[in-house]
Order: structure tokens, then sequence, then C-alpha cells
């Protein structure tokens, strides 16, 4: 096995891996389960920033699963994990007895931040790329023109 299958089978690892967390979650966002009602109403969030996660988290996971957009999913994962890992840290607390959690979520969270982190780091250069091709579309139309 080569370089280069070495980097697809880990890229393809690490995005199913924050993908499938992230759709799991979705099941207690979308049917307002007692822990994320909870949690949520613990932040000041509920219901509206319950389903505004859950939503967010759900186009996460399809960019990430989709290859040409796996990047920016990456990036958007990043983001909406950062906001949980850092409500466990100044809010929550890692574990959570109340919802009967020892500390999973936070553990989850923290996977997520890493395969993410991981899914950034080897499509970099798409990102790149596709920031180059925004600049270009929006030079061709003078946004980016100096005056």
């Amino acid at each position: 096995m080569n370089n280069f299958q070495r980097i697809r089978i880990a890229s393809w690892f690490l995005r199913a891996t924050a993908a499938i967390i992230l759709v799991q979650t979705l099941y207690f966002k979308f049917t307002a389960a007692p822990e994320s009602v909870y949690i949520f109403s613990l932040l000041g969030l509920e219901p509206w920033g319950r389903i505004a996660t859950g939503i967010v988290e759900l186009v996460a996971a399809i960019l990430l699963i989709v290859p040409r957009t796996a990047a920016v999913g990456g990036l958007v994962s990043l983001g909406v994990i950062s906001g949980a890992i850092t409500s466990h840290l100044t809010r929550l607390g890692i574990a959570l007895p109340l919802v009967d959690d020892d500390g999973e979520l936070f553990f989850l969270a923290m996977v997520v931040f890493a395969a993410s982190s991981g899914v950034v780091a080897i499509h970099w250069g798409q990102l790149r790329q596709s920031v180059r091709k925004l600049a270009g579309a929006a030079d061709t139309h003078g946004a980016l023109r100096m005056r």
C-alpha cells in the first residue's frame, strides 16, 4: 500500500468517525430528548439553540461524507464541536450525572474534534483551492479590484 492510499483510508476513517457521531446525536436533538433539553436549558438556548445546533451538525456530517466538500465539512464540524467543548468546560462540566452522563458526551466531542482536525489537515489543499476559486470569482466581478 502506498502513501496516497494510506492517506485516503485515513481520510475516510476520520470523516466517517466524525459524521457518525454527529448524526447519532441528531435523534436526541430533534426529538427533544430530556438529556438534550436539559443541556440546552442549562445553556439558556432551549429550544432554538438545540434545533440550530442539530441542523449545523447535520450539514457538517453531509459535507464530511461528500469527498468534494470534506474540507469544508471538517471546518463546520470543528466550529460546532468547539462550541460543545467550550460549553462543557465553562458551564456544563465534563460529566452530567443528572442525565446519566459520566463524561461520554465530552469524550465524543473530543473524538469529533480530533477527527475533524485530521480531516482539515489532510484536505488543507482542498480548502486553499476553494478560497482561490472564490477569490477569482469575486475578482471577475470587480469585487477585489483596487479603485
